[in-house]
């Protein structure tokens, strides 16, 4: 999703009140990416949004493209910079993991994003990409749903195989699936 005015943007305090109205899907997604990510290290969200994931995951550092969402992630104690996932702006090797939480759905380049995911990681680092599902039942439950919901109809869904091989690709090993009940879906995959 590009920079700037995007309806993420316009509509910030409205994704950002979806977590306080869906607190049990909410608690239930903390849960499974705290048994995913790594205890201890330099981390890094993409998409951070409004924050609700790096903050009680304790991930410090955030980037989005929003600056209306980025302003609530730093109100929840995530040092934040705006940008896009295909472009990060950090050093090479610069952090231990990162995660990437239902972002992969709104980034113009998926291969790219996950290029520059593995760039930034330090050697034996991991990416955990939580998503859901092309043809999961969550997602085809939400592009069923009359009238549109407001984010989700600007998402693209892809398969656990597409995502799989997008992270083969950019150089990831140990590409495994960590969890998938109703096509919300963990993969984590290491750099070495």
């Amino acid at each position: 999703m590009k920079t700037g005015d995007s309806v993420f943007d316009r509509y910030a305090p409205e994704y950002d009140a979806w977590f306080d109205t869906h607190k049990a899907t909410y608690a239930a997604q903390l849960a499974l990416l705290r048994r995913a990510i790594p205890t201890g290290g330099r981390a890094l969200e993409v998409g951070v949004g409004s924050g609700r994931f790096a903050g009680p995951l304790g991930i410090p550092h955030g980037l989005d493209p929003s600056p209306a969402l980025l302003a609530m992630a730093r109100q929840r104690g995530v040092e934040t910079v705006q940008g896009l996932g295909e472009c990060l702006p950090y050093h090479d090797g610069t952090f231990d993991y990162v995660l990437m939480m239902t972002v992969i759905c709104y980034v113009e380049d998926i291969g790219l994003s996950f290029h520059e995911a593995f760039r930034v990681l330090r050697p034996s680092g991991i990416i955990i990409v939580a998503f859901l599902e092309k043809d999961g039942e969550i997602a085809v439950r939400e592009r069923a749903r009359e009238p549109k919901g407001r984010f989700l109809h600007h998402a693209r869904f892809l398969t656990a195989d597409a995502v799989t091989a997008a992270l083969t690709e950019a150089g990831c090993s140990e590409v495994a699936m960590v969890h998938n009940r109703k096509g919300f879906c963990i993969i984590t995959a290491r750099k070495g």
